[in-house]
């Protein structure tokens, strides 16, 4: 056990490393300012004494706190450690470096805790590359000393290790968790991939780089289906076509530009850390890590930004006509008809099938069951029409199972026109009671599909074991609540827009 002072060392490193971890949660303003006060009175009454290094990693320790919520502490934690700094700097030593050279980052600081309890005890194991003596010299305090107040004034400071603003720090964390489709609690993907937009809209001409190759990283999620506000993707496409005359006339002299990840992740962590003066410090710092060895004036490139600008925005404007621009199926009657003009059933039972595979097939192959099935009029079972109601409910669950299957949600413009197709089924009057007396086909996990090739050609199909009768296959209360599940799933998916999509028609 150490002593520094009236106090337990271990017990005052605890605390500084609790409220360190703690600082990710957003601690309440002020919480923790009596210990950052503490720690700055202590460091201030002696700022060139022996134990000082204490004191100032211990206010390394606690600078994320202080930089986020130490709204009583701050000004008082960064006189205390320029007054280290002006005090210790200038000292002689025979160390050719020190630890605070190479400190680079909030990696590095997890490693404090564990050194604080270690520098001063002779008899502790020692596995550092520098020595207790150079932790200890009086140059290194203060250049921790200047690391902390870099922490605290981001940017502000000379002469240390570069690293990532708190603030930089948490868009990446939470962009990297949205990207990897496990957002952070509280996070809005829609308005988070928004203000991605607009941040580049505003962007500073030295930011804009950063800024678009962060909407080049979010733009393939937002592009891909998953958003489904369509403001969203018109914010993004518009903030692109903002910034790209800044550099469309540009040339360079590069024999060739970097070849940018293609992993979403890794593309944002990258814009995150171009968009500042500090980042594109640390970018220069770690440039193999970051841009494979890209240099900077490479990645930044306004030549290049051109090429990524204009990439961008084809896939935005592909990805917004995919999502809520209108959909040619006709092609399809050729995938799913057989030349007679009858349904291949086999194939079309084939691709309910709830797996991966199908996902691919589904939001096309729905959205033509429902047009088709909307065509066919409703017709009596009578007369030779009974093949037309079988078909129409066979097109009837195609649609609402496709819908099942669509991955991870189908576009806008496929719900919205099945939507409008089995709505008018869904509102039609049925009976209060089935004229048949077996149950239903069942819909769960599409069940269903096992007797459908019987139902719709038993001619050419053997029966299953499931025994439903063609009555209860084309039932209208079967159809209404076939109707109801794909309505209700659809419905409120989007926020449906009349007014737009006649515009873009």
């Amino acid at each position: 056990m150490t002593d520094i002072g009236d106090m337990d060392l271990e017990d005052l490193v605890s605390s500084w490393e609790e409220i360190r971890d703690e600082y990710d949660y957003w601690a309440p303003d002020g919480e923790h300012d009596g210990t950052v006060l503490d720690c700055a009175a202590r460091l201030a009454a002696a700022p060139g004494a022996a134990d000082a290094y204490v004191w100032v990693l211990g206010l390394t320790l606690l600078a994320p706190y202080t930089n986020r919520s130490g709204v009583g502490s701050r000004a008082e934690a960064e006189a205390a450690l320029r007054a280290a700094d002006a005090a210790q700097r200038a000292a002689s030593c025979d160390h050719d470096t020190h630890p605070y050279e190479t400190h680079a980052g909030y990696g590095d600081d997890e490693e404090l805790p564990d050194l604080l309890l270690r520098i001063p005890d002779e008899t502790a194991e020692w596995y550092e590359d520098h020595s207790r003596a150079a932790w200890s010299c009086p140059r290194n305090v203060a250049g921790f000393a200047r690391i902390a107040l870099d922490i605290l004034r981001p940017g502000e400071v000379e002469d240390v290790p570069p690293r990532l603003s708190l603030e930089d720090r948490e868009d990446i964390r939470t962009l990297q968790a949205l990207l990897e489709l496990y957002p952070e609690p509280g996070t809005d993907v829609a308005e988070e991939i928004a203000s991605q937009g607009s941040r580049l809209h505003d962007a500073e001409p030295a930011e804009r780089p950063g800024r678009l190759h962060v909407v080049r990283a979010v733009s393939w999620h937002a592009a891909s289906g998953m958003i489904q506000d369509r403001s969203v993707l018109r914010g993004l496409i518009g903030a692109v076509e903002k910034v790209l005359p800044d550099f469309a006339d540009a040339t360079c002299d590069h024999d060739g530009h970097p070849k940018l990840s293609g992993h979403s992740t890794d593309a944002a962590e990258l814009g995150i850390v171009l968009s500042s003066p500090s980042g594109r410090r640390v970018y220069e710092h770690k440039r193999d890590h970051y841009g494979g060895g890209a240099p900077l004036d490479q990645m930044v490139c306004p030549a290049f930004m051109a090429e990524v600008a204009r990439e961008t925005l084809t896939g935005l404007r592909a990805g917004y006509d995919k999502i809520f621009g209108p959909r040619d199926t006709s092609h399809l009657d050729a995938e799913y008809l057989r030349p007679d003009g009858r349904l291949d059933i086999e194939k079309v039972t084939e691709r309910l099938h709830n797996v991966s595979w199908n996902e691919r097939h589904a939001d096309e192959l729905g959205l033509w069951a429902a047009r088709r099935y909307d065509r066919l009029e409703r017709l009596e079972e009578d007369g030779g029409q009974i093949d037309r109601l079988r078909e129409r409910t066979v097109l009837l669950l195609t649609a609402r199972q496709a819908m099942t299957i669509s991955y991870p949600a189908p576009p806008y413009a496929v719900a919205r026109d099945v939507l409008a197709a089995l709505r008018r089924t869904a509102a039609a009057p049925r009976p209060e009671r089935c004229a048949h007396t077996g149950a239903h086909p069942p819909l769960d996990a599409g069940e269903f599909r096992t007797g459908l090739p019987h139902f719709y050609a038993p001619e050419e199909f053997p029966p299953t074991d499931d025994g439903h009768s063609v009555e209860s296959w084309t039932c209208a209360r079967f159809a209404g609540q076939v109707a109801d599940a794909c309505v209700a799933a659809l419905e409120g998916l989007y926020e449906e827009d009349g007014a737009q999509d006649e515009a873009e028609q």
